[in-house]
């Protein structure tokens, strides 16, 4: 590892709570990953008169014929899969990062003010992205239309709640309400549209930029702070972030000959964050050897034109699969950026 700054306790802190911020990314990409795997080979078992919807497909194109025992097995087999799977992440999660660390009382930390929010726009996303797959599941299932929403719609949210409990019992952190709003966000953001039009017509999405800087100072930083490989960097470098809302235009638009797949999303993400609230890092003496005030922290908002993989037609399960789970994140096109009062254009945005 490159050398860095010596960082006081206050400063490891910050840089802690973005690796917890991380490792919550990841655990709901793992999540997604395996509820994706699990429930697409799970669909390639049913019958020929059994047809599967994923991720926004119309309930008119949803013809499941299954009996009253076959919906209990189905639901079971979830059930188990879910104990079984969110255990076995917790155990490791807890063994990978909470064990190492002193415990305390119940508390809670105020945070709202860390990172621009970017940290709290992906608690929203990863909620989302987690009852996206779970719903799907329980979909599978079979069972009433309003508890498959409401039970997969919200686990999310209670995935993270459990994390967010252990933070509140570990004394470098703590419990923060404004994390939990924004998980409860996430997931409600799915329930709704889901009880609303049975699909998801605005969906949240990912991109990620790893930021080099010809400052060699700027760069030392970002190594202490979100790491140097490149899986680190994404969970971790709210610079390199952008969160999206993907609206697809066909189904507000009546009548229209928009291709299925065309989407416009608005994006969000933040740049010049070099520490939670202020540019500083400290040593264990307190005493300042990181000081880049003079950098500028600020919002950046984008407009881009979108495509929903999700939505191109395909007869192939392993295409469809593919395409389905890229859907959670924003593919490559044009953008225009407004931060600091201009507008301007970037060729390709990741």
């Amino acid at each position: 590892m490159k050398s860095a700054p010596v960082q006081s306790p206050e400063s490891l802190a910050t840089s802690a709570r973005a690796g917890t911020n991380g490792l919550r990314s990841g655990f709901c990409s793992f999540i997604i990953l395996v509820l994706l795997f699990t429930g697409y080979f799970s669909f390639s078992q049913d019958s020929a008169n059994v047809v599967v919807s994923q991720f926004g497909i119309k309930p008119k194109s949803l013809q499941i014929h299954l009996t009253d025992e076959q919906i209990k097995k189905r639901t079971r087999l979830v059930t188990i899969g879910n104990i079984v799977g969110y255990s076995g992440v917790m155990v490791g999660l807890y063994s990978a990062w909470y064990k190492d660390y002193p415990h305390s009382g119940f508390h809670t930390f105020n945070d709202s003010r860390e990172w621009l929010q970017v940290d709290k726009v992906g608690h929203l996303y990863s909620s989302y992205i987690a009852s996206r797959g779970s719903m799907e599941l329980w979909r599978w299932t079979g069972i009433d239309r309003k508890k498959r929403i409401w039970i997969g719609g919200m686990s999310g949210a209670a995935y993270l709640t459990i994390i967010e409990t252990l933070d509140g019992f570990s004394q470098k952190w703590g419990w923060s309400w404004s994390d939990f709003a924004t998980n409860i966000l996430g997931s409600g953001t799915l329930v709704a549209q889901e009880l609303a039009w049975n699909d998801q017509r605005i969906k949240l999405k990912f991109s990620f930029h790893r930021k080099k800087y010809s400052d060699p100072q700027l760069n030392a930083r970002s190594d202490a702070l979100f790491g140097e490989g490149f899986g680190a960097r994404m969970l971790k470098d709210y610079n390199g972030q952008t969160y999206w809302a993907s609206i697809n235009l066909k189904p507000f638009l009546q009548n229209s000959k928009w291709p299925e797949w065309l989407s416009l999303s608005v994006g969000y993400g933040a740049e010049g964050l070099f520490g939670g609230e202020e540019n500083i890092g400290k040593d264990e003496n307190g005493n300042i050897v990181f000081d880049r005030r003079d950098i500028k922290r600020y919002h950046q908002w984008f407009l881009a034109p979108d495509i929903d993989l999700s939505k191109i037609k395909t007869n192939k399960k392993g295409i469809k699969f593919l395409l389905t789970f890229l859907s959670s994140f924003k593919f490559p096109t044009p953008s225009l950026e407004l931060s600091n009062g201009k507008l301007k254009a970037h060729a390709i945005h990741f």
